[in-house]
């Protein structure tokens, strides 16, 4: 399959579901995806974000060598929301290696600024959540955050807002 030719046709659920299939678990596919991603052009990086994070969704260890180029991607100043939302989505499910920690919780933190879509707050509260067990120092400053956005937050907002404030209780 030419990932990059099945992008050009569009962006759709059944377009993500054929090249996350097609992907499956293969690293060798994964880092064309993300070659294909990180070299755009930026309509075609746009839509290359949902099917990357689909796949670290099912297979987390594909992220695995690309941190650094992912976190550049997403402090990067004007990126789409597509691009930053499906970022954070797959930093959910992976277990984020010690050294870039630090750049996750600043960006994360950037991306709970109210002004950004609801998707992008509530996913980056998910991660800043499960970084809050290694570092307990941040349940707090997390807790303060959410709180204060939580009397303007959607129903969405309001009900990840719960889910992770219960989460920090623990």
């Amino acid at each position: 399959m030419d990932i990059k030719k099945v992008l050009e046709k569009g962006h759709s659920k059944p377009l993500t579901d054929k090249i996350v299939t097609y992907i499956g678990a293969s690293q060798e596919r994964f880092n064309t995806l993300m070659a294909i991603f990180l070299d755009g052009p930026y309509r075609i990086t746009q839509r290359a974000a949902w099917p990357l994070s689909y796949c670290v969704m099912n297979h987390p260890f594909l992220i695995e060598r690309h941190y650094p180029s992912v976190l550049k991607i997403l402090v990067k100043p004007g990126i789409h929301d597509a691009v930053k939302r499906n970022i954070v989505r797959l930093l959910q499910f992976v277990t984020v290696p010690r050294q870039y920690q630090g750049k996750v919780i600043e960006a994360c933190f950037e991306l709970m600024d109210p002004k950004e879509p609801i998707a992008v707050r509530a996913f980056s509260m998910t991660v800043l959540g499960n970084l809050a067990s290694e570092h307990p120092d941040l349940k707090k400053e997390l807790k303060l955050v959410i709180e204060d956005q939580l009397p303007f937050g959607s129903a969405g907002y309001v009900a990840r807002a719960k889910k992770v404030l219960k989460q920090l209780e623990k």
